[in-house]
């Protein structure tokens, strides 16, 4: 393999470099070598210093030409990049650091090195991809698949035996992976489409990372099955203004979502709200006023003078038959938009 490396950096024709580089990388993954191994090969043929990092695993490898570890470097040394990808999921990144200019089978030495780094990482496992089999998740949260089969589906997702599972029902244009790899950043985090709703399940979560535009519901419950009954009610309590829900922070509000949806129609609060459900204007003022209880404060979140806020509350008063400056009015006002919004949001 040594010989083989010295005579491709010495060779005169391209073509016949292409050529040498794929054979050396089809031999490597043939004596399936491991991630060290891959990159003292890869530093050894392109004479400089070769790196690849996992970023589920936060595993980096650095090898000088001459196999030995190279010195600390600043970040952006990395004359040439490829990424890492598996499952259509990037998962890490392979680079050279090499002074000047990079060479020019450079990119396709690292093509070929991202391509048998991912064929190791999934040989060795755990699988370092976010999205998963959507079977094995569906029987993670499913309230029919008993407890040995729930244990099976986790195992294979790659969570330990007894470690605790966090649930979140998610709502985003954004993709799963991404946002699995953002509030988990540590593994094991796996996530799948369920139906209309994204599921993640992760060994640890941030809700704090969520990022802008996702709209995610957390269970709270030890079994996963309960906790994901729990996350996608949470997500139906989910609003622009609070797009994180924990379930365990609702509280008795939780209770609303039991309602039956025959009962909230004919409540006549609930039908106000409908009424001017059509009047963003209105109702993102309703909106504000309930969530901070004051006039003055819902003036500052909508960046509005009090004076304008104050007649707008008037005339929504009017509108829905409540006296909103009176606490119980306010109270009234809080639970119909809370539960027109389960309804029809």
């Amino acid at each position: 393999m040594e010989a083989l490396a010295e005579r491709l950096s010495h060779l005169d024709s391209q073509a016949e470099g292409v050529i040498r580089v794929v054979m050396f990388y089809d031999t490597l993954m043939r004596r399936r070598v491991d991630l060290p191994a891959l990159a003292r090969a890869s530093a050894g043929l392109a004479e400089c210093v070769t790196g690849l990092r996992l970023y589920g695993a936060g595993r980096v490898v650095r090898t000088s030409p001459d196999g030995g570890e190279p010195p600390a470097t600043p970040p952006g040394a990395a004359s040439t990049t490829v990424p890492v990808t598996l499952d259509d999921e990037e998962i890490g990144a392979v680079w050279l650091e090499r002074p000047g200019p990079p060479g020019p089978l450079d990119e396709l030495l690292l093509e070929r090195l991202a391509i048998a780094v991912a064929a190791v990482v999934e040989r060795y496992g755990p699988a370092s991809t976010t999205m998963a089999d959507p079977a094995l998740v569906e029987l993670v949260v499913s309230a029919g698949c008993d407890d040995a089969a729930r244990a099976r589906a986790l195992r294979l997702l790659g969570f330990a035996v007894g470690a605790p599972v966090h649930v979140v029902a998610v709502r985003s244009d954004l993709p799963l992976d991404r946002i699995g790899g953002l509030v988990c950043p540590a593994r094991p985090v796996k996530a799948a489409p369920l139906s209309d709703v994204g599921v993640i399940l992760a060994g640890a979560l941030d809700p704090d990372r969520f990022p802008a535009g996702v709209l995610a519901g957390i269970g709270a419950a030890g079994r996963p099955d309960l906790a994901w009954r729990q996350a996608r009610t949470a997500l139906r309590f989910t609003t622009a203004r609070r797009p994180v829900v924990r379930y365990d922070g609702l509280g008795a509000m939780a209770l609303l979502a039991e309602v039956p949806e025959e009962a909230v129609r004919d409540n006549a609060d609930v039908a106000a709200i409908a009424r001017i459900a059509g009047r963003p204007e209105e109702l993102e003022t309703l909106d504000a006023y309930c969530a901070t209880g004051s006039l003055r404060r819902a003036a500052d979140r909508l960046h509005l003078h009090h004076s304008t806020v104050a007649r707008r509350l008037e005339q929504l008063g009017r509108l829905l038959g409540i006296e909103l400056t009176e606490p119980a009015g306010l109270v009234r006002a809080g639970i119909a938009l809370t539960v027109w919004r389960l309804l029809d949001g």
